[in-house]
């Protein structure tokens, strides 16, 4: 049989015997709700770019039932503002990547930064990949995390009536798509084209992405990153699916202005993805700035490490430029 020293028989004692009221200052300073809570309430902590840029990490800005939450960084620029927003959406496949790069950029987070310090708030979104969702979840995310910051203006110094976005790859698919479909209501019916807090934007910018995916071979490849997104039944896609999820098929008069940017030898989503783009919002009258790189595979990939990195860092320019002049931020 177990037996007490008498050390621990007094412990024990002491423990039965302390009164049920008495609470330590740890118990005093922890409040319960009358019903459970799910509120993340660990703390948000800025982090210090160069130029008094402060970024918040992993803010919530969505949580649907059944998937993880969606979170988004936010980089605000100094002074009161408000300052245009601009948000960069995330390639990868629609299957992989994060809010923290883009192509051969060594550190995106540095120059997300570097743009905002030029006087804009900038955000940096994840969304529902392909094997969580497949579309339009994507899409919806892009529109609610817009939605947030725009609701949430105050707090990140946001101006509400002048929003850009952008992304290359999946994420210039889907910078498209936010751009040219926001008044459509298929993908999001809670879109209130009358109202500062709804999905549209004033500038888009789409770095190589898939505009029209009937033109896209692997649309009838067995198990591609299109019809993983699509959820193509049998490997079949619907030609009203493939409609559905192409930027090309909302292209209208109303549309804000775009800039497309591509390399000329993409092995993974041909040029004339682009250039179909291009011609449509032309022909519809919308405005559009367009630049082809020769000898430029995708993200901006060259031949040498130096191609590389002066077409990354020309297609970055342009794009600053693009928004400082469509958002009305006058160069520093």
């Amino acid at each position: 049989m177990a037996r007490f020293t008498p050390l621990a028989a007094f412990a024990c004692a002491a423990l039965v015997a302390a009164p049920t009221s008495a609470k330590t200052p740890a118990e005093r300073s922890v409040p319960v709700n009358p019903e459970p809570s799910m509120a993340d309430k660990f703390p948000q902590v800025a982090v210090a770019f160069p130029g008094g840029v402060k970024a918040w990490r992993d803010v919530t800005y969505q949580v649907n039932p059944g998937y993880r939450p969606q979170i988004v960084d936010i980089y605000v620029p100094a002074g009161k503002g408000p300052h245009p927003l601009v948000l960069y959406i995330h390639g990868g496949g629609w299957m992989g990547g994060h809010t923290r790069q883009s192509g051969a950029f060594d550190n995106f987070p540095k120059m997300l930064a570097a743009f905002a310090a030029e006087g804009f708030t900038v955000a940096s979104v994840e969304y529902r990949l392909s094997g969580e969702a497949t579309f339009p979840a994507q899409a919806k995310d892009i529109f609610a995390a817009l939605r947030f910051l725009r609701q949430n203006a105050a707090q990140y110094h946001i101006d509400p009536s002048r929003v850009g976005v952008f992304g290359g790859s999946a994420g210039g698919h889907l910078a498209a798509l936010t751009g040219l479909a926001c008044t459509d209501g298929k993908i999001d019916a809670t879109l209130d084209p009358a109202s500062t807090n709804d999905g549209c934007v004033q500038a888009t910018a789409a770095w190589y992405g898939i505009h029209d995916f009937a033109t896209m071979p692997r649309i009838t490849q067995k198990d591609s990153a299109e019809q993983r997104l699509l959820g193509c039944k049998d490997s079949t896609c619907t030609p009203e699916g493939i409609r559905a999820a192409s930027p090309i098929s909302y292209v209208d008069v109303k549309d804000a202005p775009v800039l497309l940017l591509h390399g000329v030898d993409d092995k993974v989503v041909p040029v004339g993805q682009s250039q179909q783009l291009e011609a449509a919002l032309k022909a519809a009258g919308v405005p559009v700035s367009a630049t082809y790189y020769p000898g430029i595979d995708h993200s901006f990939m060259g031949a040498t490490p130096d191609d590389t990195r002066r077409t990354s860092l020309k297609a970055m320019n342009a794009t600053f430029d693009f928004f400082h002049d469509k958002l009305g931020v006058p160069r520093k």
